[in-house]
């Protein structure tokens, strides 16, 4: 038996490295949000985005499944001295359905395990 090591794709088949996730939930709604930050992507790297299939939406993959998510919003974040040089991309997408939103805190754990970050409390 394989073990499938927790993935996040933009494009199928690049795993991308999850800088920081931020979990949140209206009080009016109950609607959660997700933002997720990413330092760098390797699909714009090296034309990556040329060769592989945009999969037209974030990809989840872990030894459960796949689950596949469309962003709300995705915001490209530049900087340096010519304005050029990425400094992050967030992603932000909402999960309106607990069993959802249980599957995927189940794959947040799982790629969190995988990849030394650990859960902590805004300050």
């Amino acid at each position: 038996m394989t073990v499938q090591v927790p993935t996040i794709e933009f494009f199928e088949g690049i795993s991308e490295e999850l800088a920081d996730v931020s979990l949140r939930r209206d009080r009016a709604t109950g609607v959660k949000s997700v933002l997720m930050t990413f330092r760098q992507l390797k699909a714009v790297e090296r034309f990556n985005s040329f060769t592989n299939r945009f999969s037209n939406s974030l990809r989840l993959v872990d030894s459960e499944g796949e689950i596949t998510v469309t962003p709300s919003d995705v915001k490209f974040i530049f900087g340096g001295p010519e304005g050029d040089d990425l400094k992050r991309v967030e992603c932000k997408f909402e999960i309106d359905r607990d069993d959802h939103w249980e599957r995927f805190i189940r794959f947040m754990n799982r790629y969190a395990e995988a990849n030394g970050m650990a859960y902590g409390e805004n300050k």
